[in-house]
């Protein structure tokens, strides 16, 4: 297979986790800019940051067992 038989794995995990830390860092350090910055909504970017860390812990529960 290209790239490997984990390739899906692999993905999996650089997503989840580019999408947790993505979300969390949003809301540690907003954008700066003009007046017209606004802070993410929070609701929204937990959330996202929970499915994306467990996206990455499923991830490397299939890595682990494989």
């Amino acid at each position: 297979m290209f790239l490997g038989e984990d390739l899906l794995g692999w993905l999996l995990l650089a997503l989840g986790g580019a999408m947790a830390v993505g979300n969390v860092l949003a809301l540690v350090r907003p954008p700066a800019g003009g007046p017209d910055a606004a802070r993410p909504p929070l609701v929204r970017s937990l959330l996202y940051a929970a499915l994306g860390l467990m996206v990455a812990i499923w991830a490397l529960a299939t890595l682990a067992g494989s």
